[in-house]
């Protein structure tokens, strides 16, 4: 297969290119602290909804807009999901940051309820999972999720009609992994230009281990740190780092993670499935289900209900990549800004058409390595990462990766009769030679501002910012879809319910069978 060059791309691919955004927040009450109630009905149905659902916590939202090929569109859509969110939240705040509001004990954080039906359980005792592994203040933390492909036409055209359509999915899946394997090798550019983490309320960290200094009013910190949300107090696992997942090709992917999938973990299995309340964990491997491992980016195919992730990628090849690893942006309602995407698709198209290696256990400990230290360090002048074996500024391998998406960006602007894509590359490269210029360092600066204190800053923003958003003009159309969606939603998840004839225990024993996992290997073979 030969490789995919930019100079085949033609104005309908990059103005076609499919995108979505994947955003969670914390709901919170009008005094900052984590909201006990429940994922208000108004907003429809955590299981069934395709735009609003739910995370970790009942009280952790995610908001989900359509696949679009329109930069605007997307980000229309975000608003609008947001304003409706805003309106049926009762008194309550969304969230702005990454890092969490003033937090309860780990028993106190409410687990994401989806309904009585089997798949409804399963997700939440999939969820009591993370919670007993890791704790439940971890998995508090939000972040934004940003999925992106090229058009299924691109394919077609550029290798030719003459393929049928599993060499089409081959290729795909060939250039998708190309771009994860560039992507992580260089995603440490997108968390120092796009961290905005640096700090935390001293209540997440209460208990654990840490050497976050203090700043004042309750406030932790590290003065160069970017994304603490990325770092070691971040998604991060004593158990996972003993996972090392192969990113050279699906069936390396998927033997990868059904190793995981099919270890028990001693610690995990001395926790057992369940006591004699409830069921505590869906499996006692070292992964319950493929979700549970944490990485920046994910080769993904959208699944059917109840259809298992590494299924829905053999079946029918990887679709599109999601990026993990952005923070929430404070200083934007939305948590994402249209400049912010510019760069996304410039960056991950240089990383799908550039040359890439294959991958190995040095290279992926490397990456995790530099990943660690730009969360705590980035903007540390003296800080050196290691590029293949060598050990290299972040100025001066952040202005390699610029220089080297140039032709992207042009390439990009000029199909799409804008300046977006070269504007954000001259932005990130200020912020390469300017670290002051970086949302973490004026998070920093404004917390200091704000008496020292995380809390004050980022409540006062989140109460702005859904003031803002509950009052904005709603078009009646607008309002009218999402309340029939959220209607809709509920019957859909009644249906759900009244559709089991299994048992839980029987239910879960089959959704966590790893015949499905080894049908996927022998079909990958």
């Amino acid at each position: 297969m030969s490789p995919l060059k930019l100079e085949q791309l033609n104005e309908y691919d990059l103005t076609n290119l499919n995108r979505g955004i994947e955003k969670e927040s914390l709901r919170v009450s009008p005094t900052g602290r984590l909201s006990q109630h429940r994922h208000p009905k108004t907003l429809g149905s955590a299981l069934t909804h395709g735009n609003i659902t739910t995370d970790f916590s009942e009280s952790q939202l995610e908001l989900i807009t359509d696949t679009h090929n329109g930069v605007n569109a997307c980000l229309s859509q975000l608003r609008e999901i947001h304003q409706f969110v805003s309106r049926n939240i009762s008194s309550e705040l969304l969230w702005c940051s990454s890092m969490p509001c003033m937090l309860p004990h780990d028993q106190d954080i409410p687990i994401a309820q989806f309904g009585t039906s089997n798949i409804a359980t399963a997700k939440t005792v999939y969820r009591r999972g993370l919670a007993v592994r890791y704790g439940a203040k971890m998995q508090t933390i939000s972040g934004i999720h940003y999925n992106f492909s090229m058009p299924n036409e691109t394919w077609s055209r550029v290798y030719g009609s003459s393929h049928d359509r599993n060499e089409l999915i081959n290729i795909k899946n060939q250039h998708y992994f190309s771009l994860i394997r560039n992507f992580r090798k260089n995603a440490w550019l997108l968390l120092y230009l796009f961290g905005a983490s640096p700090a935390v309320c001293d209540c997440f960290v209460k208990g654990r281990v840490h050497h976050l200094k203090m700043m004042s009013n309750g406030t932790r910190f590290l003065p160069y740190a970017t994304s603490l949300r990325m770092g070691p107090l971040g998604y991060q696992s004593d158990a996972q780092s003993a996972i090392s997942v192969s990113y050279n090709n699906l069936k390396s992917y998927a033997q990868s993670l059904y190793d995981a999938l099919t270890q028990p973990y001693p610690p995990y299995a001395a926790i057992g499935l369940s006591n004699q309340e409830r069921p505590l964990q869906l499996s006692n491997a070292l992964l319950q289900i493929e979700n549970e491992f944490y990485g920046t980016i994910r080769p993904k195919q959208p699944i059917q209900f109840g259809e298992r992730p590494l299924l829905a990628l053999n079946r029918r090849g990887v679709e599109y990549v999601e990026v993990r690893c952005v923070d929430l942006n404070p200083y934007e309602e939305i948590g994402i800004t249209k400049e912010t995407i510019a760069f996304l698709d410039t960056f991950l198209l240089y990383c799908l058409i550039s040359q890439s290696s294959t991958d190995s256990i040095e290279e992926d400990r490397s990456n995790s390595e530099n990943q660690y230290l730009i969360a705590e360090r980035g903007r540390d002048p003296n800080l050196k990462l290691n590029r293949d074996k060598n050990h290299l500024s972040v100025k001066d391998w952040g202005q390699d990766i610029i220089e080297a998406c140039q032709p992207f960006a042009l390439k990009l602007d000029q199909a799409n009769n804008t300046t977006d894509h070269t504007q954000s590359l001259k932005n990130a490269l200020e912020s390469i030679q300017n670290p002051n210029k970086t949302p973490s360092a004026k998070v920093l600066h404004d917390v200091e501002a704000h008496n020292g204190s995380y809390f004050d800053f980022i409540m006062g923003l989140s109460s702005k910012y859904t003031d803002k958003l509950k009052n904005d003009t709603l078009s009646d159309t607008t309002l009218n879809k999402y309340v029939s969606n959220a209607q809709s939603s509920m019957v859909r998840q009644q249906d759900i319910e009244h559709e089991d004839q299994l048992e839980f225990e029987e239910f879960r024993k089959d959704y966590v069978s790893q015949e499905a996992s080894r049908i996927i290997l022998e079909e990958n073979g």
